[in-house]
């Protein structure tokens, strides 16, 4: 698997064949969207509502969009912060991670988690933090599995929702 940064071209745009890859990459995750309530419809994710989150997720400073490729296909997408708008929160965090549902199982999820965990390591960073929706049970067991544990609850910043916060020490 290859890790490379999102970069989008000079007009701010995505190349299409690239958007046409993460549209279908994110409306694969029907049930993480549909429990998020990130698209207004799950079951009709548009081109331009996966530019619009992406840039969105872009214009935060510090934070990263991923995409992970095998075999030259885009398989998977992390986004990171490199830091939590709460100063007392020393840890960067992952916002995001899809892998697409055509090859989950796989271990690209794993993987990905892995360099992006290098990635922080080799920055300095001693641990790493996540939040998981309440009712994410799939996405309670992935990251138990990687050894994340439940230190906090609270809402999210931005919709409000329940979560979870997990973190894991880097070493």
């Amino acid at each position: 698997m290859i890790l490379e940064p999102l970069v989008s071209t000079e007009s701010g745009a995505l190349p299409g064949e690239l958007l046409t890859e993460l549209t279908a990459l994110y409306a694969s995750n029907r049930a993480f969207h549909a429990l998020s309530g990130d698209f207004p419809d799950p079951d009709d994710i548009r081109p331009e509502q996966v530019a619009a989150a992406l840039a969105d997720e872009l214009a935060v400073p510090g934070a990263s969009v991923l995409l992970a490729r095998s075999e030259g296909r885009v398989v998977g997408v992390g986004i990171t912060l490199d830091r939590h708008p709460d100063p007392a929160d020393p840890d960067p965090w992952i916002g995001l991670l899809m892998v697409d549902t055509r090859v989950q199982r796989m271990g690209y999820g794993r993987e990905l988690v892995g360099k992006i965990e290098e990635r922080f390591l080799a920055a300095g960073r001693e641990g790493v933090r996540l939040a998981v929706l309440e009712g994410n049970e799939r996405g309670f067991a992935f990251w138990g599995a990687l050894g994340y544990e439940v230190i906090d609850h609270r809402r999210d910043r931005l919709a409000d929702r329940p979560c979870s916060v997990l973190r894991k020490p880097l070493d």
